[in-house]
């Protein structure tokens, strides 16, 4: 008994993975994705500026490639020194990480701009070579100026969605139904006499699933821990519910270390069970089911409903909404959850990016 007290009472060992590259002013700037989107805007703003500097569309093409190939060593350069400073934003203010990495991008292209002076040297003059880098240099800082607003104002909306996302955490919490902890309960003080080995597990399921509770949103949790608190609170409702109940489990092999957002799988079984299996005098089935393709987790929860004309138990839909918007605030425009009714089967479906 002393072990199952500790067992209750004590935190978690192991810390639940925190997502990277979050918690920064600018994006990661290191990564693959990031400098691909940094060259597609280079091409992009040297197309914009040769259009408008060309007289003809022979003249557009030459003017081009020399914007295109000067716009990219100034993308690149700053894109690779802003990879190397990376743990410093993390300890600056946006303002001061905003104005920091707004003059590297302009030293960078005077430094660029001086070495395309010097290679065609004998080709400018020195007043064309003035004009030259006060072009470059001031089309940088104004273009630089815009882009790092822009991405200043993805990240306040991406701190308020995340605030939103977390609020919605906490009420889920809140409203974990009492009648689950109250029959939960009853149920432990019929086995504490009858099977006190069976009433321990159902101390120890209790003590995880509050536990998961009190997970903050940003840390999340791993897949395996997640499909570990719904086993657990499948074998409590399995004790009260007994033969009502039937659970099947399709899961091939999954990335259990895989990270997504707490409390999220939980709540969908628990609605599946509530609103599906419980109210059918006959009982009904609970199909969970995963796979791994493409470098993408699907997952699908499947429930029987009551027979039509039996008592039905309607919902607001308000945890399907709030996993929604978690998990679009955990993995961005990638993750889908949607759900569909059909012939007496209802079903909800995951699908979000493998993230460890």
């Amino acid at each position: 008994m002393g072990s199952l007290l500790r067992r209750i009472t004590e935190s978690p060992k192991r810390e639940s993975p925190k997502r990277e590259g979050q918690a920064g002013f600018l994006p990661d700037f290191c990564q693959v994705g990031a400098v691909v989107i940094v060259v597609i805007s280079a091409q992009l703003l040297a197309m914009v500026l040769a259009l408008y500097a060309a007289s003809d569309s022979r003249d557009a093409i030459e003017v081009f490639s020399r914007t295109s190939w000067f716009i990219l060593w100034v993308a690149l350069a700053s894109a690779l020194l802003l990879c190397l400073l990376r743990p410093l934003w993390r300890r600056l203010t946006p303002l001061a990480a905003g104005l920091l990495a707004w003059l590297l991008i302009v030293l960078v292209t005077f430094v660029v701009s001086v070495s395309a002076a010097q290679l065609l040297g004998s080709l400018w003059s020195a007043l064309q070579q003035q004009s030259f880098y006060l072009k470059s240099v001031g089309i940088s800082a104004i273009v630089g100026a815009l882009v790092l607003r822009y991405l200043y104002i993805q990240h306040r909306w991406r701190e308020q969605v995340e605030a939103e996302a977390e609020a919605r955490l906490q009420a889920m919490q809140a409203r974990i139904r009492p009648h689950f902890l109250f029959n939960s309960m009853n149920t432990l003080a019929e086995l504490t006499r009858s099977d006190p080995l069976r009433a321990e597990q159902v101390v120890e399921d209790l003590s995880d699933l509050y536990r998961a509770c009190m997970l903050e949103y940003h840390k999340g949790n791993t897949l395996g821990d997640e499909l570990e608190l719904v086993r657990g609170y499948l074998r409590i409702e399995a004790l009260r519910l007994g033969e009502r109940l039937t659970v099947r489990w399709t899961l091939e092999q999954l990335p259990l270390t895989a990270c997504l957002p707490a409390l999220v799988l939980q709540p969908l079984v628990e609605n599946a069970v509530y609103h599906g299996v419980e109210p059918s005098e006959e009982g009904g089935w609970l199909e969970l089911g995963g796979r791994c393709s493409g470098g993408r987790i699907h997952l699908s929860i499947r429930n029987s409903l009551p027979p039509a004309g039996g008592r039905v138990r309607l919902g607001n839909q308000l945890a399907l909404t709030n996993i929604r918007i978690r998990l679009h605030a955990f993995f961005g425009p990638s993750a889908r959850l949607q759900s569909t009714e059909q012939e007496g089967i209802y079903q909800v479906e995951l699908h979000f990016p493998i993230q460890p």
